[in-house]
C-alpha cells in the first residue's frame, strides 16, 4: 500500500490502536494541506472528518462563534455530526474558546476533546471531536490539525456564503452586512501588544465600524461613527474607513489622515454629513501612544483592572465638517495597561426612568468585569454583555467597543527556527 491510508491500515494493530507518532501526523497534515487548494468549500467538512477519522476520532463538529458571540454554533456538511448551538458561556466547547485552549471531557465511550480553531490569533471557532484515549501525540497532532482547519475556513470564507449563514441567528440588515464585510479580524494577539474589539446590535450594526493595522511597530487603529442610521450611515462609514485605509498605507502622520478622510468625506457627501472618529496609533516597543479625537467620547486607561484616568485632550471637529486643524494627543504607556475605545451609543443609551447610562456607570462596570478576564477578548465579550444587560437589551443606536493591551519588548523570538 502506497497512500497514507495504507499506512494507517498498516498500522492499526487493533480496535484502538493508531499511529500519531509526530512522523506520520506531519505526513497526515501534508497530505490535508497539500488536497485543501483546490478544495471547494463544501468538501471542506468532509475532508476534515475523514483525517480525523484516520487518526480514530469520530463525532467531529467544526462550530463557529455567533454574530453576537454568544454561541458556537455547528457547522453541516458532510460527515459532520449536527447538533444544537452550544452557550460560550457555560459548556466545554465555551471554556475551550474563551481560554483558547484544548478541553479534554471524560466519557463513557472515550475522551470528548475541544480545541480552539485559532486563525493566527482570531478565533474562528472551536473543533470537537472523541478519541477512545488521549495521549501527547493525540495533543500535538489534533492541535495542528485545528490550526490547519481555521486556516481553511478562513481561506474558503471568501469563496462561498455558507459560513456566513451558520454563524447567523437572525436576520441581518443590508447596513449591517455592508459594515461586517468592512472588518478587520475582531482579535489580534501578539507578544507586545494585543487588540479586541465587538459591535452591537451585531444584526442591525448602521454607522458604527473600526480598522487596525499593525505595520511594523506601529499599531494604527480608527474607531468610526457615522451619523444617522440604517443604509446611509453604512454608505458614509464605508468612506470613511475605505479613506482612512488609503491614507493609512501612504504613510502619513495622524494630521494628514485626519485631513485626508475630512476631505473625503466634505466632497462626497457635502457638509451636512459627518462622522465623529478616532485615530490612533501605538509604538509596540516603546509604548507611545498618540491619538486624534474628532467628536468621539475620550478613551478610559485602565491599569490593574482600574480606570486610572479618561484620556482628555483636545478636541477636533468631526471628520467632514472641512478643514479643521487636528490635535493630537500623546500619553506613554506601562506595560500592562489597556484603553478602551468606545462609540457615544453605549453611554447615551437611556435606561429604565429616562437616565442616560452615562460613563460613572461604564467605568463601574469595567471595573467590575476586568479582574475575571485574562485577555482582551475575554473582557471586551464579558463587558459588552454586561453592559448589554446593564442597559436592560436596549440599544436604540450601535455601540462598539475596542480594547488594546500593551506589553512591549519584542517579538524576533518568532522567526528563529524551534529545533
Amino acid at each position: 500500500m502506497g497512500s497514507l491510508e495504507g499506512e494507517v491500515a498498516v498500522a492499526h494493530c487493533g480496535k484502538n490502536s493508531f499511529d500519531r507518532s509526530e512522523g506520520f501526523g506531519e505526513r497526515l497534515l501534508g497530505q490535508l494541506l497539500d488536497r485543501a487548494h483546490e478544495m471547494p468549500p463544501q468538501l471542506i467538512a468532509p475532508l476534515v472528518a475523514e483525517e480525523v477519522r484516520l487518526v480514530g476520532g469520530r463525532d467531529v463538529m467544526i462550530l463557529l462563534q455567533d454574530y453576537g458571540q454568544l454561541l458556537l454554533v455547528p457547522l453541516p456538511g458532510q460527515g459532520l455530526t449536527a447538533g444544537d448551538p452550544l452557550p460560550i458561556d457555560d459548556s466545554p466547547a465555551g471554556e475551550a474558546f474563551l481560554h483558547v485552549s484544548a478541553v479534554e471531557q471524560p466519557q463513557d465511550d472515550g475522551v470528548r476533546m475541544y480545541l480552539p480553531l485559532l486563525d493566527g490569533s482570531d478565533e474562528v471557532g472551536v473543533m470537537a471531536l472523541t478519541l477512545d484515549s488521549v495521549d501527547d501525540d493525540d495533543r500535538r497532532l489534533l492541535r495542528r490539525l485545528a490550526g490547519l482547519v481555521a486556516d481553511m475556513i478562513v481561506t474558503k470564507n471568501g469563496y462561498t456564503d455558507r459560513f456566513f449563514l451558520a454563524r447567523r441567528r437572525q436576520p441581518m440588515s443590508v447596513a449591517a452586512e455592508i459594515q461586517w464585510s468592512l472588518l478587520p479580524p475582531l482579535t489580534m494577539v501578539t507578544p507586545q501588544v494585543s487588540v479586541a474589539g465587538i459591535m452591537e446590535p451585531a444584526y442591525d450594526v448602521a454607522g458604527d465600524s473600526l480598522d487596525y493595522a499593525l505595520n511594523d511597530d506601529l499599531l494604527h487603529l480608527a474607531i468610526i461613527d457615522a451619523m444617522g442610521h440604517g443604509l446611509n450611515a453604512a454608505m458614509l462609514a464605508t468612506a470613511a474607513v475605505g479613506a482612512y485605509r488609503h491614507a493609512r498605507r501612504a504613510d502619513v502622520g495622524l494630521a494628514g489622515l485626519y485631513a485626508f478622510m475630512d476631505t473625503v468625506i466634505d466632497e462626497q457627501f457635502g457638509p451636512d454629513n459627518f462622522v465623529t472618529a478616532q485615530m490612533m496609533r501605538l509604538d509596540v516597543t516603546t509604548g507611545h501612544l498618540e491619538w486624534v479625537n474628532a467628536g468621539h467620547p475620550a478613551p478610559l486607561l485602565i491599569r490593574d483592572h482600574r480606570v486610572i484616568t479618561v484620556l482628555e485632550g483636545p478636541g477636533t471637529l468631526p471628520v467632514g465638517f472641512g478643514g479643521d486643524t487636528p490635535q493630537i494627543s500623546t500619553r506613554h504607556l506601562q506595560r500592562g495597561d489597556r484603553v478602551l475605545f468606545y462609540t457615544d451609543g453605549l453611554v447615551e443609551e437611556h435606561v429604565h426612568g429616562g437616565e442616560l447610562f452615562g460613563e460613572a456607570r461604564l467605568t463601574e462596570t469595567v471595573e467590575r468585569v476586568g479582574p475575571a478576564s485574562r485577555s482582551v477578548q475575554q473582557m471586551v465579550r464579558a463587558l459588552s454583555h454586561a453592559l448589554m444587560q446593564e442597559r436592560e437589551g436596549t440599544t436604540s443606536d450601535d455601540a462598539t467597543l475596542f480594547m488594546v493591551e500593551w506589553r512591549g519588548g519584542s517579538a524576533s523570538h518568532l522567526a528563529k527556527p524551534d529545533f
